[in-house]
């Protein structure tokens, strides 16, 4: 009884706080204000995590949508094949990664994002408007830019995440995102 109390308490704060809130979010955005309005004492239905760590699995995950959404995109309108093959790389394993920080989160009662953020939206929309090499340039580009940010992202929580687990997955996800930074390098160079 005590549970269901506690779940209907932060039901109804969760839906004041978003009703009583009328600026427009993202879906990154409304993930971090239900995170945050979580209760962190890891009882109930509250948040199992400290605040950093639900910020950076909302990150995180934005990062792999973007990834994927930009790599369906790219798979199919990249006109240089090894680019066009390495965007369908970036979608299977950001699919994995997501997958993988989904379950994580779903055991710490961390809220992701479904959809990407409103500035990967622009980029998005963006890229979407170049054709041929301009494409190409673009959509590598992106991918470098996000890479970057991507492992800055990982390599601080894997250095000074709280939970174990995250921190795991930040230390295991590192690495690969080496791989691919180092990898899009290379084919950006054949681009120009």
């Amino acid at each position: 009884m005590k549970k269901l109390g506690y779940t209907l308490v932060f039901a109804i704060s969760a839906f004041a706080f978003t009703a009583c809130n009328t600026n427009t979010k993202d879906a990154k955005e409304t993930a971090d204000s239900l995170n945050e309005v979580k209760d962190t004492s890891g009882l109930s239905s509250g948040i199992l995590v400290v605040e950093d760590d639900a910020l950076f699995a909302t990150k995180a995950t934005n990062g792999n949508l973007a990834e994927l959404e930009f790599g369906k995109l790219a798979s199919e309108r990249a006109t240089n094949s090894e680019l066009k093959s390495f965007a369908k790389t970036m979608v299977t394993e950001h699919q994995n990664s997501n997958e993988e920080l989904k379950n994580l989160a779903m055991a710490k009662n961390i809220t992701l994002p479904g959809a990407i953020d409103k500035d990967y939206q622009k980029d998005f929309d963006d890229l979407n408007t170049k054709k041929g090499k301009d494409f190409d340039k673009k959509y590598a580009d992106f991918v470098i830019k996000e890479h970057q940010k991507t492992l800055d992202i990982m390599e601080n929580q894997a250095k000074n995440g709280i939970d174990t687990e995250l921190r795991d997955f930040a230390s295991k996800s590192a690495p690969k995102l080496r791989t691919h930074l180092e990898k899009i390098k290379k084919i950006e160079i054949n681009l120009k």
